[in-house]
């Protein structure tokens, strides 16, 4: 049987404080466990320490949560970059819906082979669905997002940033920060907001169509 298999790691985990790394990698499959899991068929699930996987219910969970997490490390200021990869494949084991151990197939076993080789391409998402269209649509939409967000100073803008993606209104915004209109106006624009936003409803949209 096939299903939606996702799989991810921290990107340069070994430089990182491994202590505070694996305390917010934790959050990060909390975080998501707890919100999609009536979408989840197993939860994520910490592997090798800088690694997760689980199984997925569809394609359009697994785009919804792959933006989440990314947002969720924005919003907590994390200093992780994690790289993902969704195979629709085969898992000839039962699937374990109390953690993500204990499986075997084909889907598993191509989608660890993927996540190693994008180690290598600078790449931090890859969707394979078996549709080829939507493949394309989603990657290149992916690697949109990533080139907007790896531009963003998350450690100095975190908290700005957070607060444009939730309201979506620089006015708000402003008012929420006690900044002037005109400074938050201009960073919407130089942090490429717009483009951020309509990267994101593409990519909400793709999969259900």
């Amino acid at each position: 049987m096939r299903n939606y298999i996702l799989m991810s790691d921290v990107i340069g985990s070994r430089s990182k404080d491994q202590k505070l790394l694996m305390e917010n990698f934790k959050l990060c499959t909390q975080y998501i466990n707890k919100k999609y899991s009536e979408h989840i068929l197993s939860p994520l699930t910490i592997t090798l320490g800088d690694e997760f996987q689980g199984i997925i219910k569809d394609l359009d969970s697994t785009v919804k949560i792959l933006l989440d997490i990314e947002e969720f490390i924005i919003e907590n200021n994390f200093d992780i970059k994690l790289r993902y990869v969704m195979v629709y494949g085969k898992i000839d084991t039962k699937i374990n819906n109390e953690i993500a151990y204990e499986m075997l197939g084909e889907g598993l076993t191509n989608a660890r082979n993927l996540l190693n080789n994008m180690k290598s391409s600078g790449n931090r998402f890859y969707i394979d669905s078996q549709n080829p269209q939507k493949n394309s649509i989603i990657n290149n939409s992916f690697n949109i997002f990533q080139h907007i967000v790896d531009d963003w100073k998350i450690n100095k803008d975190y908290l700005l940033i957070s607060n444009l993606i939730k309201y979506k209104d620089y006015k708000i915004v402003s008012e929420k920060m006690n900044k002037e209109r005109s400074l938050i106006w201009k960073r919407e624009k130089s942090l490429n907001l717009s483009s951020y936003n309509s990267i994101k409803e593409i990519l909400n949209t793709i999969t259900l169509i």
